[in-house]
């Protein structure tokens, strides 16, 4: 299954949960946090996009792991989420529900693609990043960033 959004990620985030759940998105971040783009807690998934803007967003659930395919994204970072209802909900931070999905109830391994960071505008309004995220069944494991993005302007 794949779908496409615009997704308003506000305060640079956005949510996949469990909609059985409807857990509370963490607010204890850190700037390891920010540096890994991706952030976890019981029954939800926190994805951290570069623009505080609508951005696209494509979602795929999988039936297994994908390939590892790093040369056309910025950053590639996974965490894990457990789905025990059965619902995965993606949701805006400040918005509300923007879709709820059938999935077969289990955990699962969510890796965030992040493409076009360098093409944001220098005020971070304008940009053509884009976002994928993939979802397949797999047992719960910590976070792991597979690229890490380097701002080319940050220290400057």
């Amino acid at each position: 299954m794949i779908k496409r959004y615009r997704i308003l990620a506000d305060y640079h985030q956005f949510y996949l949960w469990d909609h059985g759940e409807s857990p509370d998105a963490p607010t204890d971040y850190t700037e390891a946090d920010t540096v890994l783009r991706i952030k976890a807690a019981p029954f939800v998934v926190v994805v951290q996009p570069e623009r505080n803007m609508e951005v696209p967003v494509t979602v795929e659930i999988r039936d297994e792991a994908p390939e590892v395919a790093l040369a056309a994204w910025d950053h590639v970072a996974e965490a894990s989420l457990a789905l025990p209802s059965g619902k995965l909900e993606i949701h805006e931070c400040t918005g509300g529900s923007i879709d709820i999905l059938t999935v077969p109830a289990g955990t699962y391994r969510v890796r965030a693609h992040h493409g076009g960071l360098r093409t944001l505008s220098d005020d971070g309004l304008d940009g053509n990043d884009h976002y994928r995220i993939v979802l397949w069944p797999a047992p719960f494991a910590d976070i792991a960033v597979l690229k890490q993005y380097v701002d080319p302007s940050a220290g400057s």
